[in-house]
C-alpha cells in the first residue's frame, strides 16, 4: 500500500461533484459517474484523455505518493495526520483557473500565492519522516537525467521532484492532450468548470489517500479540516 497526503475539497462541495462526473470516477466512494456527451470529443476519447487523473483522483499533491518508512505504522501516520490538521489554519486561494502544464490541463493559481506554498512546503517536511527511500525503480520512473538538477536533488532528497521552489500547485483535470485539441479541450474545461474559475477556492482541509496496491485505483483513506485559529494581521 502506498499513502499520500493531497488536497481536495469536501465530498460535498460542488467542486468535487463536478470534478467527479468530469473525471468518471468520486475518489471518496470509489464510484463511477457515466460519461457525459460532449460536442467536441467522443466518450472514449475522453475516457482516454482523462484516465490518468480518474486513477488517482480529484487532488492536488503536497506528498507524492510513498510507502511507510520501517518502523512507522498506519497509526502513527493517522496521528501525525490529525495533528497537523489540527494545528494549520484553512485559508484562501484569491483565483483558480483553467491552465496547462506542458500538454496537461488542471485548476491552477491565477497567480503565486506565498501561504499556498508554506503549507505545501510544511505537508512536505512534516511527513517526510513517514516516507519509505525511493526504490531503484521509482526513481528510474521519473527519468531523472531528464530533470533539471534542482528537481533531481529534490527527487533524491524528498521523493518528489516538485516541491518548494518547484512546487506548483494545480488539480489535475487531463492526462497528455495533443496539441492539436488543445483549443477545444481548453475551451470544454472552461464551460465545465465555470462556476469555479475566476473565483476564490478555500483551502480548508487536508486528505489522506491511498493506493491499495501498486497501480489501483486511489482512494480518500479520510479528510480533515484545518481547524486552527487564523494569525493575527
Amino acid at each position: 500500500m502506498r499513502y499520500a497526503l493531497y488536497f481536495v475539497p469536501s465530498a460535498e462541495s460542488p467542486l468535487s461533484r463536478a470534478a467527479a462526473e468530469w473525471l468518471g470516477r468520486d475518489a471518496f466512494t470509489g464510484g463511477a459517474h457515466p460519461r457525459s456527451i460532449e460536442r467536441e470529443f467522443a466518450a472514449e476519447e475522453l475516457d482516454a484523455l482523462t484516465a490518468d487523473p480518474r486513477r488517482y483522483g480529484f487532488h492536488a499533491t503536497l506528498k507524492a505518493p510513498f510507502h511507510l518508512a520501517e518502523g512507522m505504522s498506519e497509526d502513527d501516520l493517522l496521528v501525525a495526520f490529525a495533528a497537523f490538521a489540527e494545528r494549520t489554519a484553512a485559508f484562501e486561494l484569491p483565483a483558480v483557473v483553467v491552465g496547462q502544464l506542458g500538454p496537461f490541463f488542471a485548476l491552477v493559481p491565477d497567480r503565486p500565492h506565498p501561504p499556498l506554498q508554506d503549507f505545501a512546503a510544511s505537508v512536505v517536511e512534516v511527513f517526510e519522516p513517514f516516507r519509505a527511500p525511493l526504490s531503484e525503480a521509482d526513481i528510474e520512473r521519473r527519468k531523472p537525467d531528464s530533470l533539471p538538477s534542482r528537481q533531481r536533488e529534490n527527487l533524491m532528497r524528498w521523493g518528489y521532484p516538485y516541491v518548494f521552489d518547484e512546487f506548483r500547485f494545480h488539480m489535475t483535470l487531463t492526462g497528455p492532450v495533443p496539441a492539436a485539441q488543445a483549443p477545444a479541450m481548453a475551451n470544454l474545461l472552461k464551460e465545465r468548470f465555470a462556476d469555479f474559475i475566476g473565483r476564490p477556492l478555500r483551502i480548508d482541509g487536508l486528505a489522506l489517500f491511498i493506493e491499495p496496491e501498486r497501480g489501483a485505483p486511489f482512494l480518500v483513506h479520510s479528510r480533515l479540516p484545518l481547524t486552527a485559529a487564523q494569525p493575527n494581521g
